[in-house]
Formats: C-alpha cells, structure tokens, sequence
C-alpha cells in the first residue's frame, strides 16, 4: 500500500464519518445547522477529491468552530480522533518531503496503537473492571443501553466479567498485531466488530466510523516496517 493510497481512503472515511456526524444536527438549532451544513458540503468535496489539502484546511477551521460551540469535544473519543486524523491528513498535505509525510501518517498509525494500549491499561489497574462491576454499572444505571431490555445483562456478573477480560486483553494486547500483517488484518476486524458492538449495544455509532477511518494508517505503517526490513 503505497502513502498516497493510504492517505487518499483515509480521506473517503473521514469524509463518510463527517458526513454521518453531521447529518444528526440538521434537525438541530439554527446555529448547529450553519456549522454542520458547510461541513456536509466540504466532506463531500473531500470524499471527491476536489482540492484535498485545502479542504482539510477547511474543515480543521470548521472544527475549532464546532469546539468552541460545544465548549470542547463534547463526544469525547469520537471528536478527538476526528480532529487528530484531520490534522493530520492536512500536515501530510503541507509536509515539503515524502519522509516527513510518512513520519506525520505514521504518528497517526501510532497513535492508534495507544489509543487501544492505553485504554486497556486504564481498565486493568481498575479493580472494578477486572471484576466485571464497571461493565455491570454501564447496563443497570446508565443511559447507553439503546434498549432497555439490555438492562437484563446487568443479572449476569460472571458474563460481564468475561467480556471486561476479553476486552482488556484485546487492547494490551493490539500493539503485537503488528509483527504480521495477517495478525494486524486479523486484530482490526476484531477492532472492528468491537466498535460495532458498541455502536450496536450503547449507541455509540461515531467510535465505528472515525476509527475506521484511521486504519488505513496503521495498514501502511506496517508495510511500510516490513518492507524496510528486507530493503
């Protein structure tokens, strides 16, 4: 997978998780609607193709407006990841030489890894996660169920125990994908199916789309590794 291969279908999922982030505020307030419209509108040039480096430009302005209208990225994870992938596709653009293009995707690459490592971190040195509590509290008391009959899983504590464990030892253990591309392809379907339970049980529909779109990079890195060690 060539850089600008990779940087080019990074674009088209950013484009498309852009798309789908801003259609929830059409129905919205006026004010959300003027901020949400020009980025349908620039995201479907961006998924065009159409003067790719300024429209990042673009839509990195269009998402400092979006912070200060939230008064930060009021969808967490989600919106860091957009910006952090935005930020860096337009770095990538402006970068005078194809090495510092390469370290600026490869930071994003990298920093996926962490994202995975460190929440899994977080988790185990929490002994309510080990447990299976933290799991627990999410389906009995908080609002992200999508339905309620969900709330039934709370009933089931050695369950829950057994996904926190799965889950945990998944993220600990994503960084080792990398030694191989069949593992790394085999670690972000797993990756994948992950954030669509998430998407599917708790609604949390961005997390699926905006991390997608960041797997390309990481697709490249370990290319890109694996081809300098046998140049």
């Amino acid at each position: 997978m060539s850089l600008d291969f990779a940087v080019r279908i990074t674009e088209i999922l950013l484009a498309l998780a852009f798309l789908q982030q801003s259609i929830e505020h059409l129905q919205g307030p006026k004010d959300e609607q003027h901020i949400f419209f020009p980025r349908i509108g620039l995201s479907i040039l961006l998924l065009l193709g159409f003067q790719t480096q300024w429209v990042c430009v673009a839509l990195v302005m269009n998402g400092l407006v979006i912070l200060k209208r939230f008064q930060g990225p009021y969808n967490g994870g989600s919106d860091r990841m957009s910006l952090l992938i935005l930020c860096c596709l337009c770095l990538v653009h402006f970068m005078p030489t194809l090495r510092w293009q390469e370290y600026i995707f490869g930071y994003l690459a990298l920093q996926l890894v962490l994202s995975y490592f460190i929440a899994g971190w977080v988790k185990i040195v929490n002994s309510e996660w080990r447990s299976g509590r933290a799991l627990e509290d999410v389906f009995r008391f908080s609002a992200y169920p999508v339905s309620e009959g969900l709330r039934a899983w709370a009933d089931w504590p050695r369950l829950l125990c057994l996904m926190s464990w799965a889950v945990i030892l998944f993220e600990l253990l994503f960084p080792f994908t990398l030694l191989s591309q069949p593992t790394l392809i085999i670690g972000l379907v797993i990756a994948a199916i992950f954030h669509l339970t998430n998407a599917l049980l708790f609604g949390l529909n961005r997390f699926f789309w905006i991390w997608l779109a960041a797997y390309p990079s990481i697709l490249w890195l370990q290319q890109r590794i694996f081809v300098a060690e046998f140049l």
